[in-house]
Formats: C-alpha cells, sequence, structure tokens
C-alpha cells in the first residue's frame, strides 16, 4: 500500500471514529440540557401552585397558556414516609385537552398544609419523541459529518501530495539510476530541508557507489587484458605438447583436458572483457541493425554446434523488425539468448523465438522456475553445464542497460521465457 493511501485511510478511520464519539456526546448533551430546561419549568410551575395550596387561593387553570397539567391529590403519611418527596421522571402522560397520551417530563411533590394534610402533586409538561429526535440528529450528522469527512480528506491529501512531492520525485530519480550509465539531475530538493537533506546523503551514497564501480570495472578490464597474453602463449605450448609425437595415450588425455580447462578460462576472459567494454560505454557507434537476420543467424549457427542436443526451434518471426543499435552489442543480445536455450534446454525439447508488439521473447521447456532475483547475476547457474561460463545472461543483461530495454524471466505452463523490450 502506497504511503500516501495509508495515510488517507488512518485518517479517516480516525476522523470517522472522533465524529461519531462526538455526535454521541452531543446528543446525549442536547437531551441532558433540554431536561435542565424542562426541569426548571415543572419546577417553578410546582412551586406557584404549592404556594397556592397553602395560601388557600384558587389552583391556575389546565390550558392557561404553560402547556402544563397537573394533578392533585391528598395522599396519606404512611404514603409520604415511605415516597421521595421530590422526583424527575419522563413518561406518557394523558393530554385531556388533546385526548391523548404524549411523551412528557414529569415532577412529582409530596408536600403537607399548615394541618398536617399531605398531598402529591404531580405536574406534566409535552417534551419531545426521543426516537424521532435521535432520528433527526442521525441524519443531520451524517449529512454533515460525511460531508465534513470527505473536505477533511480532500484538503488534508492535497496538503500531503504537494508538500511529499519532492520526495515521490527523488525515488522516480533512484528508480532511473543504474549503475554505470548516465545519472539524471538531481531534483530540486530546496522546498524542505529534511527532504534536501536526504537528497544530498543519496547523492553522497550513489557517487560513491559509482566510483567503486568505475574502479571494479578498471580492475576487471585491467586484469582480463593482461591476462589475454600469458593465456594465449600458454594455449600454443599445449598445442605444440599435444601434437608431439612421444606422447603416451594417458598423457595425451591429460594434455587435452587441461587444453579444454584454458578454453573456458580463455573464454571467461573475454567475457569479462566484453562486459567491462559495455559497462564503460566504449560502443558508442550505433545503426540500424535488423534483429530478424540476427535471430535467424544465430539460430541455424547453433542448431548444427548442437546438432546432437535434439532441439527444435520454431520461430515466428517479422520479415523484419529494425533496432538502431550497435551490431556487436545487438549480436551479442541475441546469440546469447539463443546459445543459452540450445545449452539449458533438455534434450529432444522444443524452443522457440519471436518477436511480437516490439518484444523479443526466447523460451524453452523446463522442470522448475530459476531464481528471478539472480538469473540475470554474474557467474550464476541453474544447472551444471561445464561449458557454460555463467556469464552469458549477464552479458544480455548489460546490454539490455546499457540501452535503457526492459528485461524480463518468467517461468509459465512448464515454460522459461526470457523477454526483452526492444
Amino acid at each position: 500500500m502506497h504511503l500516501f493511501s495509508r495515510m488517507v485511510r488512518n485518517l479517516a478511520v480516525v476522523l470517522v471514529l472522533l465524529m461519531a464519539l462526538w455526535a454521541m456526546l452531543f446528543y446525549y448533551a442536547m437531551v441532558d440540557e433540554i431536561r435542565d430546561e424542562a426541569d426548571d419549568s415543572l419546577e417553578h410551575y410546582s412551586s406557584m401552585i404549592i404556594s397556592r395550596v397553602l395560601a388557600g387561593r384558587e389552583f391556575p387553570q389546565i390550558g392557561d397558556g404553560s402547556n402544563n397539567s397537573y394533578v392533585i391529590k391528598p395522599v396519606s403519611v404512611e404514603y409520604a414516609s415511605q415516597h421521595s418527596h421530590l422526583t424527575y421522571h419522563d413518561e406518557n402522560f394523558y393530554i385531556a385537552e388533546k385526548g391523548e397520551e404524549e411523551p412528557a417530563r414529569v415532577i412529582t411533590s409530596i408536600f403537607s398544609d399548615n394541618e398536617g394534610q399531605y398531598y402529591e402533586l404531580r405536574v406534566a409538561t409535552p417534551t419531545f419523541e426521543k426516537d424521532d429526535l435521535f432520528g433527526a440528529v442521525a441524519i443531520w450528522i451524517v449529512v454533515l459529518y460525511v460531508g465534513l469527512l470527505f473536505i477533511v480528506l480532500i484538503v488534508t491529501a492535497l496538503i500531503f501530495y504537494r508538500n511529499m512531492r519532492p520526495m515521490y520525485e527523488l525515488l522516480n530519480w533512484l528508480d532511473s539510476y543504474n549503475p554505470g550509465c548516465k545519472i539524471k539531475p538531481l531534483p530540486d530538493m530546496s522546498r524542505i530541508r529534511e527532504f534536501r537533506k536526504l537528497g544530498d546523503a543519496l547523492q553522497r551514497a550513489i557517487d560513491r557507489s559509482e566510483e567503486l564501480f568505475s574502479r571494479q570495472a578498471q580492475f576487471i578490464g585491467d586484469a582480463s587484458h593482461e591476462l589475454q597474453t600469458p593465456l594465449a602463449i600458454i594455449g600454443n605450448r599445449l598445442e605444440w605438447l599435444m601434437n608431439s609425437e612421444s606422447l603416451s595415450q594417458q598423457e595425451a588425455a591429460e594434455l587435452y583436458k587441461i587444453n579444454q580447462t584454458l578454453s573456458r578460462a580463455v573464454r571467461l576472459n573475454k567475457t569479462l572483457l566484453l562486459l567491462t567494454k559495455i559497462d564503460n560505454h566504449q560502443f558508442p557507434k550505433s545503426s540500424d541493425v535488423d534483429i530478424v537476420d540476427q535471430v535467424k543467424e544465430c539460430v541455424e549457427s547453433y542448431g548444427e554446434v548442437f546438432e546432437s542436443r535434439g532441439i527444435s526451434f520454431e520461430m515466428d518471426l517479422p520479415e523484419q523488425y529494425v533496432v538502431h543499435i550497435n551490431e556487436s552489442l545487438a549480436s551479442t543480445l541475441v546469440s546469447n539468448l539463443i546459445k543459452n536455450t540450445y545449452i539449458h534446454a533438455p534434450e529432444n525439447s522444443s524452443a522457440k523465438v519471436e518477436i511480437c508488439s516490439g518484444v523479443l521473447t526466447v523460451s524453452n521447456a523446463g522442470d522448475a522456475a530459476l531464481n528471478a532475483d539472480h538469473v540475470f547475476d554474474r557467474f550464476y547457474k541453474s544447472s551444471k553445464q561445464h561449458t557454460s561460463t555463467g556469464l552469458g545472461l549477464a552479458l544480455v543483461a548489460a546490454v539490455c542497460r546499457y540501452y535503457d530495454m526492459p528485461l524480463e524471466y518468467e517461468f509459465n505452463q512448464g515454460r522459461h521465457l526470457f523477454k526483452v523490450k526492444l
């Protein structure tokens, strides 16, 4: 999940919980305030009736404009002693004028006159339907708070995106970086101090990485170059020894094994030197190269070399597909993909090469998927082929990296697929 989406989601959850809690508190606070106002009115009205009873004056008329109703009756001393003299509660109270019951707030008072007679006074005033009030409050809370929630989230998202834009630019810059390739200018990080410090730190880290990469490439190139002469001398002397008539059969067999090992070392040295040249951008000259011709030539050549393995190669190619690329690197790219298939495909199996929608795909049968994270690493080997240097796919990756061509590997329905976006 993106950081932006995660923050918006978490903010939305927190806001919903806070707004729900606030709505509940608002509802209960509003109900409590209405009850307090009703209780004050009832207490005042009840006190007026009690004072008139004690003074022997006329009771107020029901329906005198106060919306209050009351009932007064004499009670015994025992009743008065067993009940509270002042209580408030909610109940459905019968309104004589309307001839129906309505929810009301009721105050019950028990008092006595000068003669010791106790009376119970019940005064009621119409109040609200709690269900209706709750429904109305809930509807308005949903309407208002949902709108407020969306406004807060949108404003927060805009502010977050605007302030985090330098970080996204920095991430895109890092994604585009490839060791040994031309580095794009660092995005402007001057607006925010923390991002500026992060950008400076990353620039220093990449500069160190480039320096180490350059030193490594220079070392490999120098070592490979210096090894060419002694390897050639050793090869010539081995050939001279192998042509000697005084060798025994056992000595000739040992010299043959040594020559095979030397040949592998020579191929390895040449491949490392080629990798170094690619990494050092020593192939600046490009031309229009027909990839279809390259593929056909490689399939025909390697088909003869590896004829004993019985691999049938199917080609699904257009008449022509021209790419602007260095011809030597184009040959390296195509030949290593084709050769890799001939070497590692099971004997008497099928392989296929095709170009569709600008994608060169080479596939062959296989038993299990390769390690996609390391299949293009140098010296990675998926089989025990002694003739393989483990650098074929590394060369393919180096050429693709040189020209910013996406390279993918996947294992699908028992087949290995190598795809290059030309």
